[in-house]
Order: C-alpha cells, then structure tokens, then sequence
C-alpha cells in the first residue's frame, strides 16, 4: 500500500497523528453533517501545544517555524480532518509576532499559547474588492483616543468560534496617498467586544462546512492600542498573515491529496471487477500516478516557500506556487478518489465526498488560481500587467 518515507519532522508528525487518531472517520463525518464546529478537536490539538506552535518560547509558546507549522497542518488534513476549522491561528500569529508591538505581544500571545484565547480570523476581504486589497472602503478614522471603523467584510472565517481577530481597514483616503498600498493598517480587534459595539456577523451558508461570514461595522470603536505596528503600513505587515496562508494552504492540500492516494490506492488494489483488481488497469493507474508526482512536486515547492519565510526572506512568488501546485495536485488527488471508488466514492460513509468537497474549495480560496497565474506572468515572466 501506499507508503511515504519519514523525514526530518516524523517527530512532529507522530505526535499530530497520535491526536488525530482519537477523533477518527466517524467524528469527521458527524460534524460535517451537522455542520459543526470540531470544538474538542481543536481543544485537544491546543492542549497538546500544537496550536502554540508559531508563538516564540518567552510567551509559553513553542518557538517553531512555518516549516513546522505546515506539518502540523498537512496531517491534519492527512488524518481526515479539516485544517480549515483551526489553521487561522496558524497564519495570523506571524503578523502579531512579527509586527506587534511587546505590549501587544506579552498580553496577548501567553494566553493564546494556553488556549484562553483563540487568534482563529482575519479580516481583509470585501464584497466589492475582493482581491483587490488595496482598493477596500472599510476605514478606520482616528478620533481622540479611539478609531471608529466604517464597512463591510465578507468571507469571514471562524469568527464565531474565535476571540481575537485581525482587521484591514483603510487609515488615509486612496485619494491622499501617493500609491494604492499606502494607508491601510492592520487592526487587533476583541471579537466579543467588537459584537458589542458596532461590529454584527451574517453567517454565509456555503458547499463545504467551512464556518465563513459577512462582517459589517457601524460605528464600532477600537482602543488606539489596538493598531499593530505603525499606521499606514498594514498592507506590507498583512503579506506575512497572507503568504504564510498560502503556504500553509498548500501543506493542507498535500495532507489532503496523501489523504486520497492512501483511499484510492488501498481501494483499487482490493475491489475486483471482470476477475481482477481494477489497480491493475493502466486507465486506473495513471490518473493515480499522475496525481501522487504532482503531489511530490508540490511538497517541494511546500518546504522552499517555508524556508524562505522563516529566514526572513521575499516568499510571494513561492507562497503562490506552492499553494497553485498544491490545490492542482489535491483536485486531480480527488477526482481519481473519487472516479475510480464508482457509487461508493459518493456515499458519505466513505468520507470521499467529503474530502472532495473540502479540498475543491482551495482552487478559489485564499486566493484563486488564475490570480496565481497573473501574479507569476507579471512579477516573475515581466509581461504587461493584465488587469
């Protein structure tokens, strides 16, 4: 059957698995179906420090890199589960760890470390931008010893089962600044508060049982102490929150796609039709073939954009692939899970349909794969701008 070789982090990777064992297919399935939150799922992964990963040792954390964090998450993925309900922490604890201040850091990352507080949401995207960042209309003007936000997000995730939450919002006028990216900043909302106050949450019914969300603010009013970093500079401080997304994005599609080579390759090796395995059809075998290279390919590209990102060097252009040959290898993963499995792959008591549904979702999300192909024409290839 289809076996992977133990690496350098089969120590992390064996630990992960160790919990995820305790919530198997089952489990899974039930919260799928009820379209619920794995609440214990989560709690035990933060138990077991795994979602401390990324927070520096001196506030209770574990002081790891992305490279780690994106084992963690791709065997959650590998295991059955959905990264999707809990990686937020993940991506979102680099741009406080990096750019907030040791105020910011010492209140808050101690306790997230703990699991007293969750750091599960960011807050950038808009109905009427969407990728668009630096054309968002929600802002945030300064007003004595507050700023009042203004404006709508959508897309939100794991608002309802998070405390804090990082928000875009514009500081100065597009038409005040001398270019698009200047005077957005980055905000540490108390979601709690916030839904007190001026911030109310429209939940978004969708395909997959990913808990997302339509944001709007009226008036809602945040402490001064709440900016990270310097005002007008939150575009250049969110690409940490969005690279470090995406590759982590593609780890949980690698998960995802090991996930459906282990199904598949088990089931066309057993199930018999005309006297034989139907593995033993080369029709069978090179769709599965052909997704487990691209698989491996992807892994590759994984690991170059994490270890750019923890030494600290430029990684869009290897977050972006990463996460295009990641999503492109899970869906073709996918389809010859779910084609070769006939009416089986279907019945959700297999958890294939499930799994397909999940991973589909990354072909749009974080960001879509022709904006992927766009960005590579533009800033790698240096053809005109397309758009």
């Amino acid at each position: 059957m289809f076996q992977r070789v133990a690496d350098q982090y089969q120590d992390i990777r064996d630990g992960v698995r160790s919990i995820c064992a305790e919530f198997p297919d089952e489990y899974h399935r039930r919260i799928d179906t009820e379209r619920g939150y794995p609440e214990e799922f989560v709690d035990a992964l933060t138990k077991a420090g795994w979602m401390a990963a990324l927070v520096p040792e001196k506030y209770g954390g574990s002081g790891l890199g992305l490279c780690e964090a994106s084992v963690i998450m791709e065997e959650i993925n590998r295991s059955g589960g959905n990264s999707g309900a809990c990686h937020g922490q993940m991506y979102n604890m680099n741009t406080l760890v990096r750019h907030g201040s040791e105020q910011q850091r010492q209140t808050y990352l101690p306790k997230i470390a703990s699991g007293e507080l969750r750091l599960q949401s960011m807050a950038v995207t808009e109905p009427t931008t969407g990728t668009d960042t630096t054309k968002i209309k929600t802002t945030a003007l300064k007003k004595g010893d507050r700023y009042v936000i203004q404006g709508q997000k959508v897309w939100i995730s794991r608002v309802q089962h998070s405390d804090l939450m990082i928000l875009l919002a514009r500081t100065t006028p597009l038409a005040d600044v001398q270019k698009k990216s200047q005077g957005l900043s980055i905000f540490l909302v108390d979601i709690k508060e916030a839904t007190k106050n001026g911030m109310s949450v429209k939940p978004i019914q969708n395909m997959v049982n990913h808990e997302t969300n339509e944001l709007f603010f009226d008036d809602l009013e945040l402490p001064l102490e709440s900016l990270i970093g310097e005002e007008g500079k939150g575009f250049q401080y969110i690409l940490t929150g969005l690279n470090a997304e995406r590759t982590l994005i593609a780890a949980e599609c690698i998960g995802d796609g090991y996930w459906f080579m282990e199904r598949v390759t088990k089931y066309v090796s057993e199930r018999e039709v005309f006297g034989r395995p139907i593995g033993q059809n080369q029709g069978v075998q090179f769709p599965i073939a052909e997704a487990y290279i691209e698989l491996e390919a992807a892994n590759l590209m994984r690991f170059k954009a994490c270890q750019l990102f923890d030494a600290g060097k430029p990684c869009g252009a290897e977050a972006n692939m990463a996460k295009y040959l990641a999503a492109k290898a899970s869906w073709e993963a996918a389809n010859a899970c779910l084609q070769f499995h006939g009416g089986f792959g279907f019945a959700s008591e297999y958890d294939v349909e499930r799994k397909f549904r999940e991973t589909r979702l990354y072909q749009v999300a974080p960001i879509s794969t022709n904006l992927i192909l766009s960005y590579v024409a533009e800033h790698i290839l240096g053809l005109p701008r397309s758009f």
